[in-house]
């Protein structure tokens, strides 16, 4: 539950120079600490804890390097040397070996001998959604084929227009893969298509995210008391049973998804016109229900999953639902006040500093146990800028859209 803070008559901290100094100063320890990943031979290395790559021959997932392109594009948007290389770096790499010439789509992962898993998943396809579009905002060269290459993947083969949402997986072969869908692919596909829609004008990137954002918040959310139901059946009824990937698809719910989808309505309202009067208070009560149930007023900080009765499922802490509870506090400062979320900005950061910075070895530590000290059960070591970085420039920028279109607009 959020607490009245002493100094809340003096303004949010995102409008204090001594606080943006520290936000600026901790993305740039990220990208220098991500600097360090490209990999000679194509993609990326994960880091373990001390900042070393962790394999002489990594597993490149898609979504990592798809995520290094947005974040370094986005680098490259604020004159940082050296970016716009790893954004071209990553971008070879996404159409030269983890796309697939021959039958459409791209491979979930690759090493240095080709494919790991050819499957096609839709989580990894909206992050090359997201990553062509962001290349688009500093005109790298592949951008505009990339972008048409997966928005037709993902028009022919993801998107169902019966249900206004994307299938989950297919085989190397575009086999379907039965019995699931799943809001985490669906949640990432709106952030990639607003973005697509900010670089082009295209209205359909705008439609089909408030499709998508329609289904699963207004009518889903708003049916479970505005938890976010993750796993359904294929026909989109909620499948409160469902065991999955404990990273990509846990059991229950995960309150760090209601807090980025808060964010995320907040920016489709204001791409929108603020037309659909509904997003706003969806927002603020996504916001509101995963604090008050996902917090652990023990040791501080959220637990990953909970359980349907709002029991702490799995109790372990992550770097990333603390990351995007701070951009959605960010969004809900500017939109919907009343919300109470600057004291909850205050204190999410709290928790990141006193658990999550890495001031050893540089970086956020990626996993906690409950009590907050290190753990490694999920998260071997440092994999991951996406969510880190966002946390730290989204409360720069005005709440108005994605960090690619405001730091561009910023000029």
């Amino acid at each position: 539950m959020s607490q009245v803070t002493p100094d809340a008559a003096l303004g949010d901290w995102a409008s204090r120079p001594a606080h943006r100094a520290w936000l600026a100063d901790r993305a740039d320890e990220l990208f220098a600490l991500f600097e360090r990943t490209p990999n000679p031979r194509g993609g990326f290395s994960e880091l373990d804890r001390r900042g070393e790559p962790l394999a002489d021959n990594p597993v490149r997932p898609i979504h990592a390097t798809a995520r290094m392109a947005h974040c370094f594009a986005i680098g490259t948007l604020l004159g940082r040397p050296g970016a716009p290389e790893i954004v071209d770096h990553a971008m070879e790499f996404l159409w030269r070996r983890h796309r697939d010439a021959a039958r459409g789509g791209y491979f979930w992962s690759v090493d240095d001998t080709g494919p790991v898993d050819a499957a096609r998943q839709a989580y990894g396809h909206a992050f090359v959604l997201l990553a062509a579009a962001s290349a688009t905002t500093v005109g790298h060269p592949l951008a505009a084929p990339m972008l048409a290459d997966i928005s037709e993947v993902i028009d022919t083969r993801f998107w169902e227009p019966a249900h206004g949402a994307s299938a989950e997986e297919f085989g190397p072969d575009w086999t379907p893969v039965p019995g699931y869908r799943g809001q985490n692919a669906n949640m990432h596909l709106t952030e990639a298509l607003m973005a697509a829609f900010e670089a082009t004008g295209e209205r359909l990137y705008l439609d089909r995210a408030e499709s998508i954002a329609d289904l699963v918040i207004r009518r889903s959310a708003g049916a479970a008391g505005w938890r976010v139901p993750e796993h359904y059946t294929e026909d989109w009824q909620v499948d409160r049973g469902y065991q999955g990937n404990e990273m990509f698809r846990p059991a229950g719910t995960t309150p760090g998804h209601a807090l980025e989808w808060s964010r995320l309505l907040l920016q489709l309202w204001c791409l929108g016109g603020r037309r659909l009067d509904w997003l706003p208070g969806a927002a603020a009560a996504l916001f509101e229900r995963a604090m008050a149930l996902g917090w652990d007023e023990a040791h501080g900080g959220l637990f990953y999953t909970l359980d349907w009765e709002d029991r702490p499922l799995r109790r372990m802490k992550l770097w990333w639902p603390h990351c995007e509870g701070i951009g959605a506090a960010h969004f809900l400062n500017a939109h919907v006040p009343a919300a109470g979320a600057e004291a909850d900005y205050r204190r999410l950061w709290g928790v990141v500093s006193r658990a999550f910075l890495d001031r050893r070895h540089g970086g956020w530590q990626e996993e906690c146990a409950e009590d907050l000290t290190p753990a490694f059960t999920l998260f071997p070591g440092k994999a991951d800028i996406y969510h880190a970085l966002q946390a730290c420039l989204i409360p720069l920028y005005p709440a108005t859209a994605s960090l690619t279109r405001v730091i561009a607009e910023a000029g």
